[in-house]
């Protein structure tokens, strides 16, 4: 059995940065995650996709951040459980006992669920041949940009990763045809104004308020037929068609955990992000409250309350005090 103080299930952004919080309040981490590697969505799904929003970084890549974390994390020594899920905990006198899906137990005074959006799937499109041509030009994630190089690329979707992938992908791609099914997008105004000023430069192809009806090719996919809301129907030569229309969160089995859900979100306590169970609680984008934004920053602020709130358990007796690393530097374990 793997003792610890906190149990983070979940080893993305937010679940990556607990461990510094915690850490500075000398409690120490141990983390479980169902992916093979820790970052979470930002490995495994778009790890070559600029991030804009973090604070200090105009820009920074994906993996970037991801790594920058588990260098900020590293002096804490956090420990970690790869490529297992979370099936199921219990309390236990002094706090819980987690288990696995392959037997691994966890004992901790504190569990802390920033599993991001829980299993994830892509959203697909109804399309005929779609499955036959996954893996053979139709593509859900980007995770290596250079493969779309001097390639003809297809993308569909209105939101903030369908918009910042067309942005990347513009200036690698031979040609590169982004199609939405509204007049406007759903994404950020900022990306979307320059989608926009990429289409009149002649960089993107822009197809508003038309959609992706078919696939064709031998073998590989080799055009997609984009009809109009007028009933305009064109062919287009692709080798690749990405279909970004988000994720389809599930959160496994967490939701018999009795936990209070709003749909596949966990409802917090926004004054420390508890949860319902005393001792658990929830930060990034799993959880849920009024004014919630699934920003990654955002996420940061709540493992910062998060830690000093589960100080109080981990340390009943100890006084608990803001810690200053301006003044105090990182004091490793």
């Amino acid at each position: 059995m793997i003792t610890t103080d906190i149990c983070i299930v979940g080893a993305g952004p937010v679940g990556l940065f607990a461990i510094f919080e915690c850490g500075l309040l000398k409690m120490r981490c141990h983390l479980i995650d169902y992916l093979p590697q820790v970052g979470g969505q930002l490995s495994e799904i778009y790890p070559k996709k600029p991030i804009y929003d973090i604070p200090g970084y105009p820009s920074i890549l994906a993996q970037e951040l991801s790594d920058k974390l588990m260098e900020q994390a590293a002096p804490f020594k956090p420990t970690f459980t790869l490529g297992e899920r979370v099936e199921s905990f219990e309390k236990t006198d002094d706090g819980f006992t987690v288990l696995t899906s392959d037997g691994t137990e966890v004992h901790a005074k504190v569990i802390v669920i920033a599993g991001g959006l829980g299993c994830f799937e892509p959203r697909k499109p109804n399309l005929d041949r779609l499955e036959e041509f996954e893996k053979k030009g139709v593509e859900y994630i980007v995770k290596e940009p250079e493969h779309f190089k001097d390639k003809k690329v297809v993308i569909a979707g209105g939101g903030d990763s369908a918009l910042d992938w067309a942005m990347y992908l513009s200036d690698l791609a031979s040609e590169l045809t982004l199609v939405h099914r509204g007049a406007s997008f759903r994404g950020a105004p900022d990306s979307a104004q320059k989608i926009l000023d990429l289409a009149a430069a002649g960089k993107i192809n822009l197809k508003l308020e038309a959609n992706v009806t078919g696939l064709s090719g031998n073998g590989v996919v080799e055009g997609v037929t984009i009809t109009e809301n007028s009933g305009a129907v064109a062919e287009v030569a692709t080798d690749y068609f990405l279909p970004l229309f988000g994720l389809s969160p599930k959160l496994g089995p967490i939701a018999e955990w009795g936990l209070n859900l709003d749909k596949n979100a966990i409802e917090v306590n926004t004054d420390d992000y508890s949860t319902n169970i005393p001792g658990v609680y929830a930060i990034g984008d799993i959880n849920t409250y009024t004014n919630k934004l699934k920003l990654i920053l955002c996420g940061f602020h709540e493992a910062a309350l998060m830690a000093h709130s589960a100080a109080h358990i981990v340390f009943p007796d100890k006084k608990i005090s803001v810690k200053y690393t301006t003044i105090n530097g990182i004091q490793e374990f």
